[in-house]
């Protein structure tokens, strides 16, 4: 790694994984010139008001979603935290853990609204630079197109970096309501939304069944 290397942190419940997850870290890749990009799976987070699936689960999905990008390690730290995950405590650890480090906070821009609403989050701009990744202006329950017109971003007054990227209109929770066996087939058949290796996992460990 260089002296002063750039180091991005992208987290996420990732439940599951999708090809919108994908391109994010990819561009971020790219566009922020990053020397490692931390993939970091969500443990408790305050802000989801349903049970998520299982930390293995997410965990083994991002390693698999993930595994083609270069410089990009699945961190798990945030699961075996115990109590609510805050992103300034990871954003802390990685600082003392690379001093002189860049870092890089990768976040999508439904996620830039609420913003403000983060646990200190004045400090987490003092510590690490937003990179917001457009997302469709439009994600509801039902998203599954893969494309659609872009979140307005300008209206937002907090400093951040854009990633230049198509938006994605690929909602994990809509996944997550049709995921079921010959439906996953079929998609992955005419446009991929998970990886091969991601729906291969979800099939055998019958995820996503039963919930919404």
């Amino acid at each position: 790694m260089p002296v002063h290397p750039r180091i991005g942190l992208y987290g996420g419940a990732f439940d599951p994984p999708h090809v919108a997850h994908h391109a994010v870290a990819q561009a971020a890749l790219g566009q922020l010139g990053l020397d490692l990009l931390l993939i970091i799976p969500t443990g408790q987070a305050w802000h989801k008001s349903r049970p998520l699936t299982s930390a293995e689960h997410r965990l083994a999905m991002a390693r698999l979603a993930f595994a083609d990008l270069p410089r990009t390690r699945v961190d798990e730290r945030e699961l075996h935290r115990t109590g609510p995950t805050y992103t300034i405590d990871t954003l802390a650890e990685v600082a003392a853990e690379h001093p002189d480090a860049e870092l890089f906070l990768i976040v999508g821009a439904d996620q830039l609204q609420q913003f403000p609403t983060w646990h200190r989050w004045q400090d987490i701009l003092s510590r690490a630079t937003l990179a917001v990744a457009n997302r469709a202006e439009h994600i509801g329950t039902d998203a599954l197109s893969p494309a659609h017109r872009p979140s307005n971003l300008s209206a937002v007054e907090i400093p951040f970096v854009t990633l230049a990227m198509a938006p994605l209109n690929v909602s994990a929770t809509a996944l997550r309501r049709h995921m079921q066996q010959d439906w996953l087939d079929g998609v992955l058949d005419d446009v991929p939304l998970v990886s091969p290796a991601v729906a291969g996992y979800i099939s055998t460990h019958n995820l996503y069944q039963n919930h919404s």
